[in-house]
């Protein structure tokens, strides 16, 4: 009954009815690194903690918990497994197109869900350089404004196309970029462009 109705790959059933890595006992866990990141807009949370071979620079273990839809449970513990025994510096630049790639492939209303894995695991793996004082090697992930007159943000617009926008007149929309003046439409178009690619599989 369950794969009648299911519209997702048998890899993302798999990992959803039988997740890897999961984090039981929070406090028990000797984490080298914590993320904590959450997307208001669907209500998940993720919580993302690795151990580090300090000498390798390799993370040895990886264990996460969520507060989410299946998307973002089957994302996060594909993640998990892949990431373990690569580089930080490797499993930093995991993004959730190589998650979506190794699950099959995703709805693409449900691609906003799968982001929180790999932004915990980086906010962990900065919380891991700061532990240990390495404060140089951390990436700030910073904010750029698009649209001055509304003062919207290139991450809005990431947002917006992970929510399902496509078009600029669709960020406008969503989102309320380029309703004044106008003069940020090109850049818009082309952030889209940048993001339906950075996030979704090519067909």
């Amino acid at each position: 009954m369950i794969k009648t109705d299911w519209l997702y790959t048998d890899k993302v059933l798999e990992h959803f009815m039988h997740p890897k890595n999961i984090l039981v006992d929070e406090d028990a866990y000797e984490a080298d690194g914590k993320g904590i990141t959450g997307n208001i807009k669907c209500g998940d949370q993720m919580i993302v903690v690795i151990k580090v071979d300090k000498e390798k620079g390799i993370i040895k273990d990886c264990k996460w918990k969520t507060f989410g839809c299946a998307s973002a449970i089957a994302s996060t513990s594909a993640l998990s497994e892949m990431v373990k025994g690569r580089t930080l510096e490797d499993a930093y630049h995991v993004s959730a197109k190589d998650i979506n790639k190794e699950l099959g492939g995703l709805p693409e209303h449900k691609i906003h869900c799968s982001v929180l894995g790999d932004k915990a695991l980086r906010a962990a793996i900065n919380d891991y350089y700061i532990r240990n004082g390495m404060e140089d090697k951390v990436k700030k992930e910073e904010a750029r404004i698009v649209c001055n007159c509304m003062n919207i943000t290139d991450h809005e617009i990431e947002e917006a196309v992970l929510e399902g926008a496509r078009t600029f007149y669709e960020v406008q929309e969503m989102t309320k970029a380029g309703t004044v003046c106008g003069e940020c439409k090109d850049d818009i178009t082309e952030l889209v462009e940048v993001y339906k690619n950075k996030h979704f599989c090519q067909t």
